[in-house]
Formats: structure tokens, sequence, C-alpha cells
């Protein structure tokens, strides 16, 4: 089977989508040596790559550097529109930051961390800002927690061993063994939390969205700055809240068929 995916592939799209997801925050502006050395192609892959790019309008260039244009949209967009999960989220997460005041998110498993499909901000609570499309680290962040512990325990280890596990503050937890007991506790309780763990300041919980067979397919969470409440009082406050916006967004999404 893998042998018959080898040859339909075409690795030119393969190293073009790798291109074009090597542009970021932390590098908006890139040149061929810089896209050879983020992606592993060599100079003259990513070459053609970017310039097949640019050619087709997803990026823009002046000669050195090349930036991502607003065409680029289109593939996220894409995504949104043809996707149940986020448009029927959308409206929920903006009622939850409206009632709380706070920013609410929609998560999803992606490689080593939760990838944002879904947000809403009614203040900012990360110093970077999060939108669609932003990456949290799966090991310390509550969203990438929640969606990690519904991973068979063999599965959710393997991952953990394979990720670069760094301390991004002083409290950030990054033992193998420690991270593995607080998803065994968020099997047990129902939901997560990261107390100041990516970036000072911050305290976030989160909760699985599962589909009617009891499958984990999100986990939306909610973020508030430390010097509002004490990670015991935001627990208090909002896991109802949270728990109620998981609940309706799972029955928006998996409605139980009406008895005959």
């Amino acid at each position: 089977m893998s042998h018959e995916r080898d040859r339909d592939s075409v690795v030119s799209l393969r190293k073009g989508l790798q291109v074009l997801t090597s542009f970021s925050r932390q590098y908006p502006r890139l040149t061929i040596t810089d896209v050879a050395r983020l992606t592993g192609l060599s100079a003259a892959s990513a070459r053609r790559s970017l310039l097949t790019l640019y050619d087709l309008g997803y990026l823009h260039g002046d000669g050195k550097f090349f930036w991502m244009s607003p065409k680029t949209l289109l593939v996220a967009n894409a995504f949104i529109a043809s996707r149940p999960l986020p448009a029927i989220a959308q409206p929920l997460l903006d009622a939850l930051s409206e009632r709380t005041r706070e920013s609410a998110s929609l998560g999803q498993l992606l490689d080593h961390d939760a990838i944002i499909v879904a947000r809403s901000t009614a203040r900012r609570s990360l110093s970077i800002g999060l939108g669609i499309g932003s990456r949290l680290p799966g090991y310390c962040s509550a969203i990438g927690r929640v969606l990690l512990s519904s991973l068979p325990m063999a599965e959710a280890e393997a991952k953990l061993l394979s990720m670069d596990r760094r301390a991004l503050t002083r409290n950030t937890i990054t033992d193998l063994t420690q991270i593995m007991d607080l998803l065994e506790r968020c099997r047990e309780v129902g939901w997560a939390e990261s107390d100041e763990e990516i970036e000072m300041g911050v305290r976030s919980m989160a909760v699985p969205v599962r589909d009617r067979s009891g499958n984990v397919v999100a986990a939306m969470s909610i973020a508030v700055r430390a010097e509002r409440m004490s990670m015991a009082e935001f627990q208090r406050s909002f896991i109802g809240q949270l728990t109620r916006a998981q609940k309706t967004l799972e029955a928006s999404l998996f409605p139980v068929s009406a008895e005959k």
C-alpha cells in the first residue's frame, strides 16, 4: 500500500507545500538559503519551489527575499469553509468569549502541536497573540495535553519522547513522567490545565470535544491573565461554562437521530 502511495505522490507538490509552510511569525521573509535550511531541501529545489509559488501568486518577492501574498488565504479559507467543525464552533466560541471576557480557542492535533482551527478573542492573553493556524506545543499547553491524552498511552509517550520539550518559562513542565501523569489525570477528570507554562502571566484550561463514539476530534480551551485570578479561582469560575460550550458543540456536530 505504501508502495502505491509513493508511486502516486507528486514530489514537486510535496516540496512546494513544505516551502509554503516554512513561513511563520518568526520567519515572515525568507531567502532561498533560509528555506533550504528550514525544510531540508537542496538550494536548487527550494529555488524552484519558491519561483513556482511566486509565479502562481502565492508569494511576493524582491529578488532576494520572499514573503506570503494574500492569495495564500484561499487555502486557509477553503479549510474553514469546507469543514463543519470550525464553522459550527465559531459562534459558540464567540458566545463563550463574550460571557467570560476571555479568549476561547478550538484546536486539533497536528504532529507535535495543537493547531488552532477556530478562535474568539475578547482580550489578548498571550503577548504573541494567537489566530487560526497558530500552533501551541502539545506537551505544555492545556489544549495540547487534552489532545495527547486522547491517544493510547504508548502512542502519547512516543510522541512526547520525539518532542523538543524545552522550558518556555520557569513553570514549564518538561519531565516525561510528570507530563504522562498529567495526561492520565486529564483522562480521569475530563480537562487539562497549563499554569504559566507557555508564557508567564497566562493560565489556560481545555476540555475534549468528542464524537458520538467517544473519540476526541478536537479540544476547546479558555485562557486568562494570571493577575486576574488564581488557577483555583479560574477553574471554579470557568470550568462549568467551558464544559457547557463543549457539550453544545458536540450536540451540534453530532446530533442524535430521532427514534422512529
